[in-house]
């Protein structure tokens, strides 16, 4: 009998230390995406580990459980990869794009999802990935999603995402501030963005300050 409960110690043990060692991969594979990326393109990658920084705080005020916030922190940081497939020219362009250069840059969701969607990655960084320029009344890309239609993790990346970037530096503009960027998800609450996930944003912000969050480390 002893022997039996030893022995189903040692597996349990073992396949605990199986899946640990699954999940780092998993979370070195994400790094490793998000560094080619970064190669790619500067604005884009700093954008990126930003918001996922963001999203990770937002997703800790909204209470969710840690590993739903390892998630989403994860998928936020591989959030724009489709932007690679996008040519460098217009995503450094330093003036207003033309339709056409827009339509290009609509097609980045799209294009990180057939990136990482053969990756069974222990989160939905997939759905993330398709889905953070979605809004939930239904004016997003690329699939024109409402509502229950768009995953949670994404809606929580829309708000970070949209944040961010306009309280940032773009090659296009100068940053408008974070005061620009709440005043945008605090008029656009229950109409582009989920009234939680803006409250939340807006409380974390508050207390803890917007350069502090993105600044923190992982």
């Amino acid at each position: 009998m002893m022997e039996d409960v030893t022995a189903r110690r040692q597996t349990q043990a073992e396949l605990s230390d199986t899946m640990a060692r699954l999940r780092q991969s998993m979370e070195q594979a994400i790094l490793a995406m998000a560094r080619i990326v970064e190669v790619r393109d500067p604005y884009t990658a700093g954008h990126q580990e930003r918001v996922a920084r963001l999203a990770r705080a937002i997703s800790q005020t909204l209470g969710l459980p840690e590993d739903e916030v390892s998630g989403i922190y994860y998928a936020s940081l591989v959030h724009d990869i489709g932007k690679i497939s996008v040519p460098g020219e217009i995503l450094s362009k330093p003036g207003r794009l033309s339709d056409a250069e827009f339509a290009l840059i609509r097609m980045h969701p799209e294009a990180g999802y057939d990136i990482v969607r053969s990756v069974d990655f222990p989160w939905p960084v997939k759905d993330i990935v398709l889905q953070h320029h979605e809004r939930i009344d239904g004016s997003g890309y690329p699939a024109g999603l409402a509502g229950d239609e768009i995953s949670y993790g994404a809606t929580i990346v829309a708000v970070a995402d949209v944040v961010e970037a306009m309280s940032s530096h773009r090659p296009y503009r100068p940053a408008l501030g974070l005061d620009a960027a709440l005043d945008e998800i605090r008029k656009n609450r229950g109409r582009l963005y989920d009234p939680g996930v803006v409250d939340a944003c807006e409380s974390v912000v508050s207390a803890r300050g917007l350069d502090a969050l993105i600044s923190s480390t992982p």
